[in-house]
């Protein structure tokens, strides 16, 4: 998914523009994960998001290289995802909603941060009808890999956000 061409469906802008919600980044990346390895995908039988890659998520996170996008109602946490960043390239991990269009909101902010934060791609991983919907598509692999030597070495802190990500004052 290229972040600066996510879709965003007319629903979706609605509930954008209402705006009963608000998004931060990394104020509870545990609590994230958590939700994300609790959540039931229907047709899957158990998560691969165990106790040991929870701890190994949380240790990357304080390390700067993974993040969360989370989507907050009333002081509670109804939505988000988590991810891996290295360089220019945010690498989607997992994500849950608790309320409708909970984690899309989340995605969405997710793709405006990185747009504007020069990112290249956000690594869907799987390819669903529901990630086709918001403008993710396969490339072939050979661009892929180009892609990745080149959006993965653009950053003097690979991984880290920049610094002003926690402040953009998402609603």
């Amino acid at each position: 998914l290229h972040p600066s061409e996510f879709k965003i469906s007319r629903s979706l802008r609605k509930t954008l523009r209402h705006g009963a919600y608000e998004v931060r980044l990394d104020s509870d990346f545990p609590a994230v994960i958590r939700a994300c390895a609790q959540s039931r995908r229907r047709g899957q039988h158990g998560t691969w998001i165990t106790a040991e890659m929870q701890s190994a998520y949380c240790t990357l996170h304080e390390l700067g290289f993974a993040h969360s996008v989370e989507t907050w109602v009333d002081e509670t946490l109804v939505g988000g995802l988590y991810g891996i960043a290295i360089g220019k390239m945010f690498y989607g991990e997992s994500m849950f909603s608790h309320a409708t269009d909970a984690s899309k909101i989340a995605l969405a902010h997710l793709a405006r941060f990185l747009d504007r934060n020069g990112f290249g791609l956000i690594d869907c991983q799987m390819n669903t009808p529901h990630l086709a919907s918001l403008g993710a598509h396969e490339i072939p692999r050979s661009e892929f890999i180009k892609r990745l030597q080149v959006l993965c070495t653009e950053n003097d802190q690979p991984g880290r956000w920049p610094s002003d990500g926690a402040s953009q004052g998402w609603h």
